[in-house]
């Protein structure tokens, strides 16, 4: 996405959305017959596992478009590698706004930061390697550009936003295109001088054609660590300047050895589709 206008555009509409889902055409129907309009709170979002934290605008905004008259106060730094017990974030106001919020807010939170601690996790295995942790296009519909910043806060990289900012030819386009050959001359010759063209291959004779052809980036499919490094070497030997993407299968047992065969990338869908959503709650301050 080019500046921050489309993004933050988006993630209004989200918690737009997200909001009118919870509250419905009446509101808090529980809150306003309990508590009396003129009561004021505060309350502390505190973590109740060890987690990265991610979030926190979203869940300031949350409370912004419910009442302004909410102050939402973050207590740590986005990325911050937090314990058990520690607060995140303080809100005080309106008790009908606080409790109104409080399940929106958390549900952002939780799942953002479940995000941003998978990603740490993955990351810190890698670490004394020059291999940079990739996401991918296997994100919560709608959700894509607060997923994707929860990776970078995770210590992770950004792959493609979608389908617009970037070349990815895959097997079923290299089948339909007749061969990688064909579909990289013609990416080529209609592409945006910007825009970096990768293609896929799960053998290393798709490699070796691959290497031959004008591509920035090369997508090693399903490829078991010993062919990797093999891929490294004549990648090393044919074309250094190509850079090579692992993907396919990787978990937090692998993603170290991975990492070791020499490729400049490794990317991982579980990053986003199979994050846990973190424990973290709202207290009374």
């Amino acid at each position: 996405m080019e500046g921050h206008e489309a993004p933050l555009a988006l993630v209004d509409e989200l918690v737009g959305l997200a909001l009118r889902e919870d509250l419905g055409p009446t509101g808090d129907v529980t809150s306003r017959l309990v508590l009396p309009e003129a009561l004021t709170s505060r309350a502390r979002f505190t973590a109740r596992e060890p987690l990265v934290v991610a979030g926190l605008s979203v869940a300031g905004l949350v409370y912004r478009k419910i009442d302004p008259r909410v102050v939402f106060t973050p207590l740590v730094e986005p990325g911050s590698l937090v314990d058990r017990g520690r607060a995140l974030a303080e809100v005080e106001g309106p008790a009908r706004a606080l409790f109104a919020g409080e399940r929106t807010a958390l549900n952002f939170l939780q799942r953002l930061s479940g995000v941003a601690t998978l990603t740490r996790a993955f990351a810190d295995r890698m670490k004394g390697t020059r291999c940079r942790l990739l996401d991918t296009r296997k994100t919560t519909p709608g959700h894509r550009v607060l997923e994707k910043e929860a990776v970078l806060l995770g210590g992770g990289v950004n792959h493609r936003m979608g389908l617009f900012d970037g070349i990815l030819i895959k097997d079923n386009h290299l089948a339909a295109a007749g061969g990688i050959a064909v579909a990289v001359r013609r990416a080529r010759s209609g592409a945006h001088a910007l825009l970096r063209i990768e293609v896929e291959v799960d053998t290393l004779a798709q490699l070796e054609e691959a290497l031959a052809l004008p591509v920035d980036m090369v997508l090693l499919d399903n490829m078991d660590v010993q062919k990797l490094r093999k891929a490294v070497a004549l990648r090393d030997d044919r074309n250094p300047r190509v850079l090579l993407e692992a993907s396919g299968g990787v978990t937090l047992d692998s993603v170290g050895a991975i990492a070791r065969t020499g490729v400049d990338f490794l990317s991982v869908g579980a990053l986003t589709h199979s994050a846990r959503s973190v424990d973290i709650g709202l207290d009374a301050a």
